[in-house]
């Protein structure tokens, strides 16, 4: 049997070393025994990079940095830092790193233990790329500074090389790339969507989302329903949106026939191609109907007709002409049918 001793026990020594890996515990794994994920806090927008001119400015912020085998130094930066950018290249782009840097001597034999930030210029090239610290350095890179050539403009900053890190079980917001070595039941955010590891694959998983609607123009001899018109159900009008990975379009509101025969396409220009079902989606809808041949006291009647969504477009009714197949009013409210 192995027995260890565990932190914040009074009379208890503890060596560093096992204090940082127990803070393992405190924020996400990064798939090793023992590990952690290294990160910025997210939400405080701590330990932001900016430049102007030739200052490179480090706001305050707290971190996790994470070092093989020692486990996680907690850093709480308390005040702003400034560093020194370094002049451009005459002819060539380069891209530094700004880092947060944790000085153990027991690790890194630098004879400091602190935290602090570092700066370390890149290499001019016509193809540049961010440096890498070499030797045992502990640290986190927090931005990337492009400097352009003499003459080329101002230096930029991104933040897109700093990682964030959150509680076990927590989400990971602004991931340009899933995290390693997942477990079931993982959650990030990719910046557009919510992933989930299943054990095999990571599902995106259904946004609540607000689709507007958009209200076509009619064709001739159509009036567009309002609170009186088409039976009271308003105007005619469309909106698209993703169920379970599939592409729906869904209908709503109604119209009025004021005049002339019924069209083979009742909107007055067919739809854009991204609104077209690959196949014809025939649905059944309400009509008020007139002087129904045959039947007497027809003044107004109501009952159902179909409507076609066809692959070219079109909206048509079933069927067009006068007589038995009349419409007054109809209706739209409620149809949905998938795009693909």
């Amino acid at each position: 049997m192995v027995a260890v001793n565990p932190t914040w026990i009074d009379g208890v020594a503890v060596a560093g070393t096992f204090l940082r890996r127990g803070d393992s515990v405190l924020t996400m794994h990064n798939g090793a025994a023992l590990g952690a994920r290294s990160g910025i806090i997210p939400g405080t927008g701590g330990l932001g990079v900016s430049v102007a001119g030739t200052t490179i400015t480090v706001g305050s912020g707290i971190a996790l940095v994470y070092y093989a085998g020692e486990g996680v130094f907690r850093a709480s930066m308390t005040s702003s830092s400034t560093l020194t950018l370094q002049a451009a290249h005459a002819t060539l782009t380069r891209i530094d790193l700004v880092y947060l840097r944790i000085w153990c001597n027991s690790v890194d034999g630098s004879g400091m233990n602190k935290a602090d930030v570092d700066y370390l210029p890149g290499t001019a090239s016509s193809t540049p790329v961010a440096p890498t610290p070499t030797g045992t350095v502990i640290y986190m890179p927090l931005a990337t500074i492009t400097v352009p050539p003499v003459g080329g403009g101002s230096a930029s900053v991104s933040s897109a090389v700093r990682p964030y890190t959150v509680a076990p079980g927590g989400i990971l917001p602004l991931q340009s790339s899933a995290p390693t070595s997942p477990y079931v039941g993982q959650f990030y955010d990719d910046q557009t969507n919510l992933r989930r590891w299943n054990g095999s694959t990571w599902e995106t998983m259904q946004k609540v989302e607000t689709v507007n609607w958009t209200t076509p123009t009619l064709g001739t001899g159509y009036t567009q329903g309002s609170g009186t018109n088409g039976n009271g159900n308003g105007p005619i009008r469309y909106r698209t949106y993703v169920d379970r990975g599939t592409s729906y379009i869904e209908w709503d509101g109604s119209a009025n026939r004021t005049a002339g025969a019924q069209t083979t396409n009742i909107l007055n220009a067919a739809l854009a191609t991204a609104l077209r079902p690959t196949y014809r989606a025939t649905v059944v809808v309400a009509r008020n109907a007139t002087s129904i041949t045959g039947v007497s006291n027809s003044s107004s009647v109501v009952h159902s007709m179909l409507a076609n969504f066809n692959p070219d477009g079109t909206i048509s009714l079933v069927g067009q002409d006068a007589g038995n197949t009349e419409a007054v009013w109809f209706t739209l409210r409620g149809i949905r049918y998938p795009l693909s």
